[in-house]
């Protein structure tokens, strides 16, 4: 499981035309599935991003967590993280997880940051053709691959 991290001023998350989810401070999730994750990568994971420590505390410096300063979290769903680009121009997406498993741990993701955070967490539409409008805040953009615990 991959997600890209970006703190954010505010996000929103439109389809067709339609605001379906908005933040104010906090982070926008893009996350990437593959067929071999689990329930523990989501475990690891959603911890992880509640409590890394990319937000300023009163000196500028960053000490603070999502959790500390009441953040909240937009979560989209985002196949392409698992493109291969070696051969060719034409990006391959055979790494990333088909519907019938992506669903179910997107889900997942989903109800374990909410208990993470202790509230709830916005989200795009799994598949769907969506515009994502941000305000990087730093910018702090952060790459975390639940088989790469580094």
């Amino acid at each position: 499981m991959k997600v890209v991290v970006q703190r954010v001023a505010h996000a929103s998350v439109s389809i067709e035309g339609k605001k379906v989810a908005s933040i104010e401070q906090g982070v926008l999730l893009l996350l990437g599935i593959v067929d071999d994750d689990t329930l523990e990568d989501i475990k690891w994971l959603t911890n992880k991003i509640v409590n890394l420590r990319i937000f300023n505390d009163g000196d500028g410096v960053m000490n603070n967590s999502l959790k500390d300063v009441q953040g909240d979290a937009i979560v989209v769903s985002q196949f392409t993280l698992h493109a291969l680009t070696k051969k060719g121009n034409r990006p391959s997406y055979i790494k990333a997880a088909k519907p019938n498993v992506a669903i179910p741990l997107y889900k997942s993701f989903i109800t374990q940051l909410e208990s993470n955070l202790g509230k709830p967490v916005k989200t795009g539409e799994f598949g769907a053709d969506m515009k994502v409008e941000l305000l990087n805040d730093g910018p702090v953009t952060i790459i975390i691959d639940s088989k790469n615990k580094e």
